[in-house]
């Protein structure tokens, strides 16, 4: 373990980046329309896309700020030159190696993927189960050597994905089949949801850590995305093949 003084020391920066990050998010979030019309009903600014990134960009900001305050008081202004000479030395490269950080490599790896290569281009209900089952999995399983193995596959999947969209591919085929880029998500589910079940097939620890990952990388995404898409009446960031389904059964007029 570090020492508690290292640890605030690295806290001045980490914070300032966190802090930073949060108002990245912000910056993002002001970008998004606060009031629009949808089916013909005006939309109010409290059910706004926006709210939920700007309140959690907002969130990210302040605890930023908090932790770099936080640890500027513990260790004081004249630490911040040791602190420079920490990064500029060994134990920073000693400190990136070690497995706790590189855990934290696969949580910025999969939030990262899932904003900028899933959201953006893929039915939101889809690429929300696909993540969670990864994220869930990787770290709930609590085994380092799953861990990579399953991030392994995340990164193998995510280059998939980023070849097909970065070729037009979806594109391409949309004239033969619609919404090919959420075909293709799903196929990958269910290939992860078999490797998997693979890994864990001959631990008996892990075969009911397995069942809940599943339950709840479909159950969260599609109970909260139905109450924000049926119920306050926001869009989702890509709509696409089970969103259409959902508008059919839920707008079917009986």
């Amino acid at each position: 373990m570090l020492e508690k003084d290292t640890l605030r020391k690295a806290d001045i920066f980490s914070g300032a980046i966190i802090s930073l990050f949060g108002l990245f998010v912000v910056s993002q979030a002001l970008k998004m329309p606060m009031k629009d019309t949808y089916g013909g009903v005006q939309n109010v600014w409290y059910v706004s896309p926006a709210i939920f990134p700007l309140f959690i960009g907002a969130i990210i900001s302040l605890l930023g700020a908090a932790l770099t305050a936080t640890a500027v008081k513990t260790v004081g202004l004249g630490q911040l030159a040791e602190v420079f000479r920490y990064l500029a030395g060994p134990d920073l490269v000693l400190f990136l190696k070690r497995p706790e950080t590189r855990r934290f490599y696969a949580i910025l790896l999969a939030f990262c993927s899932f904003i900028f290569v899933m959201i953006p281009r893929i039915d939101f209900f889809l690429a929300a189960v696909f993540f969670l089952l990864v994220f869930i999995a990787m770290f709930y399983f609590d085994d380092d050597r799953l861990l990579w193995k399953i991030l392994g596959f995340f990164v193998a999947v995510s280059g998939l994905l980023i070849l097909f969209f970065a070729l037009r591919l979806d594109e391409r085929m949309s004239p033969v089949v619609s919404y090919p880029g959420d075909w293709l998500t799903l196929l990958i589910i269910g290939a992860f949801i078999f490797y998997s079940r693979q890994l864990v097939k001959k631990r008996s620890d892990l075969r009911n850590k397995y069942r809940l990952c599943l339950i709840l990388a479909i159950v969260a995404p599609f109970t909260v995305g139905i109450i924000f898409k049926f119920l306050l009446l926001v869009p989702m960031p890509f709509e696409g093949a089970v969103v259409e389904l959902l508008d059919t059964i839920w707008y079917y007029d009986y």
